[in-house]
């Protein structure tokens, strides 16, 4: 591996590292941003899922953006905006300039993620040595994951909640330095046009599903403008559908679901993140509202899960070198599933030792199934259409995501009692990861045969 080529695997990773080090610091904040602005669980969830919302909204469009004008420019752009939404967040004074600011970090993350795929895939072509540079750049993601509780909570015991975001200032200085000066452009699709009306439709969608579900968990999922929030939402996805089919050059092209193995990654992406993101909104949500921990222990409580991503990250691409991607995905998936089902002891008091290995095996799983899963997606696309092959896997990502801290955290904040919705939630997300295990050994089975 050249120094170039190092250095800039290292820019791309802290470009996916801080978009993910705020999942983790923010969700370890919750509580402390929710006594500065008052608010319920419903106004927390709107924090994570207006950063979410954006991300998997725009994450389309960037990925054509950056195969029309240069994924290295695109991911410079994304770098800034985010870092400057990140100090917009720090001076908010109130809880609507915070959301707001969340959205804006939203777009720069979704400026950043397909385009740091994109460079990765040009810079190595080759399947094994992308599939190990994928998996470092994953491993920098988990690192962020893995700090983020720990430095999040000491941030916030020692200079208040403000301060997690002002950590990404420096972390986006430094990025933005490594891509002017070491990061290749990749080659330009000058006829490649945005599809501006099927942007304002996903973001529609996205929106509207994620009101309808955190509103459902306030009013109720019968209330007649829940009900509404549901049907337009439904709506506004078969426009988008339609619009897709008939754009010509569409955002989310059509014609890259007709290879089975991309379809299949996209969804096994967003199934994981539905369960994966929802569990960490629920159990931030358990350790400091219902237990009473504070954000320094709540950090602490999510380390060992954390800290288990990056080895497995390394490890993984290793594992699907020996007995394939697919069985590397449904292993971590299985692995995943059996932490969800051993999680339903939790209860209101429960010892965190008897939580502890269950949230090993969450990290565990997480960290085995995404770099083969990542590698195999942008290896069934032409280089060509890297850009938007990750854009679709990340957008799928980041709607499960919004799916899962909006749903979830209705279950968990409801009508219904915290431990019986949290509860509700685990059996949800098993299910969902036992559904990922064996669509994806199937597929596999049917490839080798």
């Amino acid at each position: 591996m050249t120094t170039t080529k190092a250095l800039t695997l290292a820019a791309m990773s802290l470009g996916f590292g801080v978009v993910q080090l705020d999942v983790t610091i923010v969700n370890t904040a919750l509580n402390s941003i929710g006594r500065s602005f008052g608010g319920g669980i419903s106004a927390l969830q709107w924090i994570v899922s207006t950063y979410t919302v954006s991300f998997a909204a725009f994450i389309l469009t960037a990925g054509a953006l950056g195969d029309r004008v240069g994924a290295r420019r695109v991911f410079l752009a994304g770098f800034a905006l985010f870092t400057l939404a990140s100090l917009g967040c720090a001076l908010a004074p109130s809880l609507t300039v915070l959301i707001a600011g969340r959205a804006l970090q939203g777009v720069g993350a979704a400026l950043l993620v397909p385009s740091s795929l994109a460079l990765l895939n040009h810079a190595y072509p080759e399947d094994e040595e992308r599939g190990r540079a994928v998996g470092i750049w994953a491993a920098g993601a988990s690192l962020a994951l893995t700090a983020g509780p720990l430095a999040g909570g000491v941030l916030i015991a020692l200079v208040g909640w403000r301060s997690i975001f002002l950590v990404n200032l420096p972390i986006g200085l430094v990025g933005l330095w490594l891509t002017w000066r070491f990061a290749r452009e990749s080659p330009l699709m000058s006829n490649r046009k945005l599809d501006l009306p099927g942007q304002g439709l996903a973001i529609g969608a996205l929106g509207m599903s994620a009101g309808a579900m955190i509103e459902g968990g306030v009013l109720g999922f019968r209330n007649a403008w829940v009900v509404a929030g549901f049907a337009l939402t439904a709506i506004l996805a078969l426009l988008f559908v339609w619009r897709e089919h008939r754009a010509p050059q569409p955002m989310l092209p059509p014609a890259l679901f007709a290879q089975r193995l991309f379809a299949l990654m996209s969804l096994a992406g967003l199934l994981v993140n539905v369960a994966f993101y929802g569990l960490i909104f629920v159990l931030s949500l358990y350790f400091q509202q219902v237990n009473g921990l504070s954000p320094l222990d709540t950090g602490l409580a999510f380390v060992p899960m954390m800290a288990v991503l990056l080895p497995l990250n390394l490890l993984a691409p290793r594992v699907a070198e020996k007995i394939g991607a697919n069985a590397t995905i449904a292993l971590g998936a299985a692995i995943g599933a059996a932490a969800c089902i051993g999680l339903l002891v939790l209860a209101r008091g429960t010892s965190y030792g008897a939580l502890v290995a269950q949230l090993l095996a969450l990290g565990a799983g997480l960290g085995l199934l995404v770099p083969p899963l990542t590698s195999a997606l942008l290896g069934s696309v032409q280089k060509s259409r890297s850009g938007v092959a990750a854009a679709v896997l990340n957008s799928a990502r980041q709607t499960g995501s919004v799916l899962g801290v909006s749903l979830f955290g209705s279950l968990a904040g409801g009508a219904h009692a915290f431990i019986p919705g949290a509860r509700t939630a685990l059996l949800i997300a098993a299910a969902l990861l036992v559904i990922t295990a064996v669509m994806t050994l199937a597929a596999g089975h049917a490839r080798a045969a």
